[in-house]
Formats: structure tokens, C-alpha cells, sequence
């Protein structure tokens, strides 16, 4: 089921589907959550998932805080209308940022989180240097240009050796991003702050999945991570980079089973 909200007359986009333990799903920066559709057919039947669009992606409008805090709040929205007290919040990259954004302001609402190829670090200034870079691109030449460019190197070689199909195809479908929606993106990434505390002192399970070939978030920043909560599930995804769900989707469906059926 396909619904939305409207927020200071902005909308927020989401799917909801599935029956038992609510779960949210939220995609990454260049992404909307269509990236999640091989988990939500699998998970659907012994969870109730909510799928959103991050504000300024896909069917959802910029919003007016763009902040990792902002969009927290948005996704706490969307839970409230849906009257659930608690949930499982799974992020991809961005997406976890903004769980971890969520799981310091909403610690209450959480059963767990979990980090997909993201991290509680806070931006290196080599990391800094290439978002600067990657907004001067995207302001000359355009959103699509720099998701066209910037999309394969989130592949493992092997993936993109052996099934170059499935690159294409995400490719393909990101051509409504706006400059603007990547741009507040990238400046709200640069100015988001460490979340190594929220690792340390919450109490409920953290799920880590990382790709051995990630150059978004390298394995050995992302293992470095793993020891801070109390309760944390630990996987390494040995061919893929930075789209696990899409390069080894059925192991990303039982991790993610196994994990939001334990915690």
C-alpha cells in the first residue's frame, strides 16, 4: 500500500506492506526505496515493513530540515501516524545515519537498529574533500550525470564484472533526483556529527552488515565500529561493495531475518 503525509504542506512518500513486527527500511543517498523490493517480498510475510522515500528522493519533497535530525523527525512522523510505539530501523548508508540520528533522539522507539553499509563515524576531512567535490559536480553538470558517474564505483569488481545488468538497471532509474536534493544531502552528511556514543551506551541490538569491497564505508573503518554495543550482530558480505541487498540479495534476506527475528 502506497501512502503519504503531509508535513508543513511538504510530502513524505512511503510504502507499507507485510503483517507482524514493524520494521522500517530506509534507502541511501541516490537511492529511493525501491532499492529495498527483493527484501520487502521476502520479509513481508512475518514483518510489517514501512518503506519510505527520504525526504527530497523519489516521491517524497524537500523538506525544510535536511539535517540527519531533520529527517529523523520525518521518519518518527511517519511511525506516529501509523500509531506503532516501537520499531526495528534498518538504514542503508545515509539511511543509517539517520537511524543513528533517530536512536539518539527517539531511543525509546527502537527494538533495534541497524547499520547497512554505514557507519556511526563522523566525516574524515579527506571525506569532506570529496563531498565538496561531488557538490561542484553535481552543481555543473547535474544530478543524473553524477549518479551516472559516481554509481558504479558502488559495486565490488565482481559484481560489476559478472552482472553488469543490475548496475544498469539502478542506474536507470535515477533520473528524478534534483541538484538541490543531492546537494542538501551531501552538505547535511559533512555536517553530521560523531554517533560512536549511541553505539556505546544503547541498549538494544545494533546489526552491522559490511561489504568487503565497500569504498563508501571501507570494511576496516566499519569493523573498527563493531565492538561498541553491548548487543551487536556482525556480518561481512565477501563480493560485495556498498549495495549488498542488490549484489548478494539472498544473504542480506537472511541476515536481516535472522537478526529482526532475535532482536
Amino acid at each position: 500500500m502506497e501512502k503519504q503525509l503531509l508535513l508543513s504542506g511538504k510530502k513524505v512518500f512511503y510504502r507499507i506492506t507485510g503483517n507482524g513486527k514493524p520494521v522500517l527500511l530506509v534507502h541511501g543517498f541516490g537511492e529511493t526505496g525501491e532499492v529495498w523490493n527483493s527484501q520487502i517480498d521476502h520479509l513481508k510475510d512475518n514483518f510489517l515493513l514501512i518503506v519510505p522515500d527520504l525526504p527530497g528522493s523519489g516521491q517524497s519533497d524537500i523538506i525544510e530540515d535536511m539535517s540527519m535530525e531533520g529527517m529523523a523527525d520525518t521518519m518518527k512522523a511517519i511511525i506516529d501516524a501509523e500509531s506503532l510505539e516501537r520499531i526495528d530501523f534498518i538504514g542503508h548508508s545515509m539511511g543509517g545515519y539517520v537511524a543513528l540520528a533517530f536512536a539518539e533522539k527517539y531511543a525509546e522507539s527502537l527494538f533495534s537498529f541497524g547499520l547497512f553499509h554505514s557507519t556511526a563515524y563522523a566525516d574524515s576531512e579527506e571525506k569532506m574533500a570529496i563531498r565538496q567535490k561531488g557538490i561542484a559536480f553535481i552543481r555543473e553538470h547535474g544530478a543524473f550525470e553524477f549518479l551516472k558517474t559516481a554509481t558504479p564505483n558502488l559495486f565490488s569488481p565482481q559484481t560489476k564484472a559478472e552482472r553488469p545488468e543490475i548496475i544498469d538497471e539502478l542506474v536507470a532509474g535515477l533520473n528524478n533526483f534534483s541538484p538541490d536534493s543531492l546537494v542538501l544531502y551531501y552538505q547535511s552528511m559533512i555536517k553530521r556529527p560523531d554517533r560512536t556514543a549511541i553505539l556505546k551506551t544503547s541498549g538494544v541490538p545494533v546489526l552491522f552488515i559490511m561489504g568487503e569491497y565497500d569504498n563508501a564505508v571501507p570494511l576496516k573503518d566499519g569493523l573498527t565500529q563493531c565492538h561498541l554495543p553491548e548487543r551487536a550482530s556482525i556480518h561481512i558480505l565477501h563480493h560485495s561493495g556498498h549495495m549488498g541487498m542488490l549484489e548478494e540479495t539472498e544473504k542480506s534476506n537472511r541476515l536481516l531475518e535472522e537478526f529482526l527475528k532475535e532482536s
